[in-house]
């Protein structure tokens, strides 16, 4: 039997899913979170327009109210293009993109998938070259220039990235945890002959010991922070 959608669920499938964070939070998931506890308004999401004001509100049961302008204005929907004559390779657009739309590698010229972008215009702010642009792709704005096919990729896209993005930081952590133990097992394995290598040598095993517990306690805080999350997705 499939368990009933959250509260939380309800009003992330409402939104556009550009993961702009133009409402203020880091992603449409966490302002759907804060819609639901109380703590957000229904009229942060320009994207979503006025038409997504209505879906929200029929779904929590506020009241309809204009997009907030300090969140943005309802505009048609734009599309990020690079200058790739100016481009340099750095990868920080590559970076800020929430649903990996920009190919391309270090020190190399970078592309915009134009079909995956949905116009958040994050990767326009760290380019150090200001070699991105958004132009608008549609006359219309909010829900009539996106659906919910579109929202549903780009969705996907985005829990693929950030999922992605925790399997690297898990194997870069394993990696430096198996360096860290080897460095501490060839520390062990010297054989000082006098008191200032003996000294020498407890003092790197005190620091790779404490980087090894540093490295211990940050995992633990993140496993954590993972099961609480995962606690309050299915609450």
């Amino acid at each position: 039997m499939t368990e009933p959608k959250s509260l939380a669920d309800r009003i992330e499938d409402a939104l556009p899913q550009t993961q702009c964070t133009k409402c203020g939070y880091q992603g449409c998931r966490p302002y759907a979170e804060a819609i639901a506890a109380g703590s957000a308004e229904i009229n942060q999401c320009p994207p979503g327009g006025a038409e997504g004001v209505q879906r929200l509100s029929s779904i929590t049961g506020r009241a309809v109210i204009p997009i907030n302008p300090v969140n943005g204005l309802e505009r048609p929907r734009a599309v990020a293009f690079i200058d790739e004559s100016l481009c340099i390779g750095c990868t920080l657009c590559i970076q800020a993109c929430p649903v990996d739309a920009i190919v391309g590698a270090a020190k190399q010229m970078h592309s915009i998938v134009a079909d995956l972008c949905t116009g958040c215009d994050l990767c326009v702010a760290p380019c150090p070259v200001d070699c991105i642009v958004m132009y608008p792709v549609t006359e219309t704005s909010g829900w009539a220039a996106w659906s919910q096919a579109d929202a549903e990729s780009a969705r996907a896209r985005h829990d693929f990235r950030a999922a992605r993005l925790q399997r690297e930081r898990e194997e870069n952590d394993a990696r430096l945890a198996a360096k860290a133990v080897a460095k501490l097992a060839a520390v062990d394995r010297l054989s000082p002959e006098n008191e200032a290598e003996q000294a020498e040598k407890e003092r790197k095993r005190a620091i790779i010991a404490a980087a090894m517990e540093r490295a211990r306690l940050k995992a633990e805080a993140a496993k954590a922070e993972k099961a609480a999350q995962e606690d309050k997705n299915q609450e």
